[in-house]
């Protein structure tokens, strides 16, 4: 046992001290937050380029001043001009594209023609299109000569918003997000199927570097293979692990210190409220709303923050280490005894395909768990070993039965134990074996090879 932990030590050591480690963990949670932060900060940017749009119509003035302008976008009406001749000139005139409506467009809906030279983006399409669909169906309700129908309209319009509460076995209740819960869902798979997948290929081509560098012949000679496979197996894997616990702390201290910045000490007071409203009018049907006013800026916000908080982070983050010791150890176990087998890296590929088809696969069963995370599919690759490790990290977000990751864990435990068991007897032949192609029936006979 002391020299496994001697070359568990060196392992660990050796890769702490790198300077890709290091940078890699300090960026890392930086590129999680930015996956977030981004895209909000693209859609909220008011910093837009102004554009005007020519608006021509063919024979019709049917919209008219339909298409309110925006801060960003103004909309001119030139009637009746010849778009034939506006379309190569109106980069000249100042305008950034031309829309062309065709009366027909009442009955044909792609009877519209917005042309640019450059790609519209999808806000300014919905907006066109928005605007013009209330028309149609405006003047269509007019057909029927309906009074005060702009009033009604007005008076029927309305907004729906759904609020998912969960309830548990003790009645208890809580708000919750889906949106939240199927971004965790990928991120966890997603994040799962990286590490495992990289940390494992590290395994294999630490095993091959010293095979081929004739070191482990050296190695060999004071410790037995077994030895030597395992303590490169757990040094990389506390490398890991401790890559990912300085990943959760510095994660957690950039949500607390966003927390501070965007939501202080008195709109904290007034999302307890809120969220105590929830809660009773969810228990109380027919209560009345409480008067609660809250910055709008603040408002949704506060909204993401009580979900966000109320995933259940502690199953989350143990199952994830748990999945992770367990995944990895599978993996990397495999990789091991395939980088003791090869002389060269080329001849690796005819072995990495059957290695990583469940990984790929499980990876895809846990895009399409978010849709559906209770079944039968989703529920037997979170227990099948080579899958569980993504497939239940894409499940637990939606709070799935504790007794399901229990057993899910407890199996792929019992795995890991045997295929250690199996690529180690694989290892302690393949490592010492050069110039030998070799094959499936070959780690076969190297299995069952007793001396």
């Amino acid at each position: 046992m002391s020299k496994i932990s001697t070359i568990v030590q060196r392992e660990y050591l050796t890769r702490v001290r790198k300077r890709s480690f290091i940078i890699m963990t300090l960026i890392a949670p930086l590129l999680f937050a930015s996956l977030v932060l981004v895209p909000a900060l693209i859609m909220g940017n008011d910093d837009k380029d102004f554009k005007k749009i020519a608006v021509i119509e063919d024979g019709s003035d049917l919209f008219v001043n339909v298409i309110p302008n925006r801060q960003d976008v103004e909309f001119i009406y030139l009637g009746n001009a010849d778009v034939n001749k506006l379309k190569t000139t109106f980069e000249e005139a100042g305008y950034y594209g031309v829309l062309y409506i065709s009366p027909v467009v009442v009955n044909v809906p792609n009877a519209i023609q917005l042309i640019s030279k450059k790609q519209p983006p999808m806000d300014l399409l919905q907006h066109i299109e928005n605007s013009l669909e209330k028309k149609i169906e405006s003047d269509k309700l007019a057909q029927y000569n309906i009074e005060n129908l702009d009033q009604i309209l007005k008076s029927v319009k309305s907004n729906v918003s759904i609020q998912t509460i969960k309830i548990d076995d003790k009645g208890e209740t809580k708000e919750t997000n889906t949106g939240i819960a199927m971004g965790l869902a990928y991120g966890g798979a997603f994040l799962m199927y990286m590490i495992v997948l990289m940390f494992g290929v590290q395994v294999m081509r630490g095993v091959f570097e010293e095979k081929n560098s004739r070191i482990v012949e050296v190695i060999i000679s004071s410790v037995k293979p077994f030895q030597l496979m395992m303590g490169k197996i757990i040094g990389i894997a506390l490398v890991g692990l401790t890559q990912f616990l300085i990943w959760i702390a510095l994660t957690i201290s950039i949500v607390f210190i966003a927390k501070s910045i965007i939501m202080p000490g008195d709109t904290q007071e007034m999302a307890q409220i809120m969220s105590q409203s929830v809660m009773e009018q969810s228990n109380i049907p027919g209560t009345e709303t409480m008067d609660i006013t809250i910055p709008t800026e603040n408002a949704e916000f506060i909204k993401l923050f009580n979900s966000f908080m109320n995933v259940p982070w502690g199953l989350i983050i143990i199952s994830f280490i748990l999945y992770f010791i367990f995944g990895y150890l599978l993996y990397a176990s495999i990789f091991a005894a395939l980088g003791s087998a090869v002389d060269s890296e080329s001849d690796t590929q005819q072995f990495m395909f059957p290695v990583m088809l469940p990984i790929i696969l499980g990876l895809f069963v846990a895009m399409g768990t978010m849709e559906n995370p209770e079944s039968s599919l989703s529920f037997w690759f979170s227990m099948i070993p080579f899958t569980s490790p993504i497939v239940m990290m894409a499940r637990i977000p939606f709070e799935v039965p504790v007794w399901e990751v229990v057993l899910s864990i407890s199996i792929l435990a019992a795995t890991f134990v045997g295929m250690v068991y199996l690529a180690g007897r694989i290892y302690r032949v393949g490592i010492l074996m050069y110039g030998k192609k070799v094959s499936y029936k070959e780690m076969w006979k190297w299995i069952r090879y007793k001396g």
